[in-house]
């Protein structure tokens, strides 16, 4: 077992709330290590039994370290926020083709990246399978587009079975957007509205893991749920859960004197994501299937507990 465990290493490349949920079942098949930017970060890591690497994607001489490191990834970085390019994947994959001097040599045989469905932009609501062209409305999405593109000429060129995730909003009980609705911003009317698809952080943590084993080469998957739904039913249900107003509707002509830009350019997309590859290729039994589930078992558990 000990032998087996050495061999398979695993290097993290930004290890936060979603792989830090994939940990336990990542620990029992790898050895891992994840690049940590600061001292606070590496003592994280290492009280949850992960080796920290001292690296910085933004600084190139920093990550000479991660070459011959481990012989599987997972890359979850987000790239700078400027530009169309993602220079922090371009210095990655740089730092992980240079030779290393002593010590083994290992070199990543399969690798998965979390990315993001918004690089199709805005369809109009249409139903999307991963054969749809990308055709990113804004720089945040064609960045992220730039590193799908870097990653599969990589895995290409070094023969690594490379899965390409694509996720929308991520939520749990610590990341649903309760200060927006507290604020009292506004949303659209339901004629006007746009779709927006979701996946549970626990969820997407198992797609992660999950992806590492049974991707296809090269192959796309939707890392999202089973039901999109109009982006203010979403907010409306998120004011339930917090107990606080539902959310003004007003027209989109009106939403775009009152949001910010970073808020109108969700608004301003709308698609439907089909993940029947996540369920047939990956075995992915979701635990939220829809965010009504996650809800469900919310609202249940806080009632339960007040009856302690």
């Amino acid at each position: 077992m000990q032998k087996r465990r050495a061999a398979r290493r695993l290097l993290l490349i930004g290890c936060g709330d979603v792989l830090e949920r994939a940990l336990p079942w990542l620990e029992r098949r790898f050895r891992l290590y994840a690049t940590a930017r600061t001292a606070e970060a590496a003592a994280r890591l290492r009280a949850l039994g992960v080796v920290p690497v001292p690296a910085d994607l933004d600084r190139r001489a920093s990550l000479a370290r991660l070459a011959g490191i481990a012989n599987a990834l997972i890359h979850s970085a987000p790239p700078a926020a400027t530009g169309r390019t993602d220079r922090r994947t371009r210095r990655l994959l740089a730092a992980l083709a240079r030779p290393r001097g002593n010590g083994p040599i290992l070199a990543p045989r399969r690798a998965v990246y979390i990315g993001t469905s918004g690089i199709y932009g805005d369809c109009a609501g249409a139903w999307l399978p991963e054969t749809r062209p990308a055709r990113p409305n804004n720089d945040r999405a064609w960045r992220r587009l730039d590193a799908e593109q870097q990653l599969r000429r990589w895995a290409r060129r070094r023969h690594v079975e490379l899965g390409l995730l694509r996720a929308p909003g991520i939520y749990a009980t610590n990341r649903l957007p309760v200060d927006r609705v507290a604020r009292g911003d506004v949303v659209l009317h339901a004629a006007e509205d746009s779709y927006s698809n979701h996946i549970h952080a626990d969820d997407l943590a198992r797609i992660v893991s999950l992806a590492l084993f049974r991707a296809r080469p090269l192959r796309c998957y939707h890392a999202s749920d089973d039901a999109p739904q109009p982006m203010a039913d979403w907010f409306d249900r998120v004011a339930d859960a917090a107990g606080l107003a539902r959310p003004p509707r007003v027209s989109r002509s009106e939403a775009q004197t009152r949001l910010s830009p970073a808020m109108l350019s969700y608004l301003n997309e709308s698609r439907r994501m089909i993940n029947h590859r996540l369920k047939v290729e990956l075995g992915m039994r979701l635990r939220y299937a829809t965010v009504d589930d996650f809800f469900a078992a919310h609202a249940e558990l806080a009632a339960n507990q007040r009856k302690r």
